[in-house]
């Protein structure tokens, strides 16, 4: 069993920039793909960012990519996604996900742990 802790989250004027942390529990963190999603209001929660065990692999959404950037401490048994430029279309839950096995998949159903999500709000 993992458990997934985020922080980080906040208010911050659009063009800004904030960096969510996601706090593992478990003792093969390391082997976990992890992945960053978030649900605005009145949304389907999508996929943000993930990141393979080693670190090495990344993958992002289209409208991230070149803003956020996905990584992790093995050491710390931590994930982090540091968010730049940010638009008021960011603005929603942040929640932290994990899975032990396999590639970077960008579906819900596929993640088997779960954090309680981080509130992230950029004002224009």
């Amino acid at each position: 069993q993992v458990q997934l802790v985020e922080s980080g989250g906040g208010l911050v004027q659009a063009g800004g920039s904030l960096r969510l942390s996601c706090a593992a529990s478990g003792r093969t963190f390391s082997s976990y793909v992890m992945g960053w999603f978030r649900q605005a209001p009145g949304k389907e929660r999508e996929f943000v960012a993930g990141i393979s065990g080693s670190g090495v692999l990344k993958r992002y959404r289209n409208s991230v990519t070149g803003r956020f950037t996905i990584s992790r401490d093995n050491a710390k048994v931590t994930v982090y996604l540091q968010m730049n430029s940010l638009k008021p279309e960011d603005t929603a839950v942040y929640y932290c996900a994990g899975r032990s096995i396999g590639n970077i998949p960008t579906t819900l159903a596929e993640y088997d742990y779960w954090g309680q999500g981080t509130q992230v709000t950029v004002s224009s």
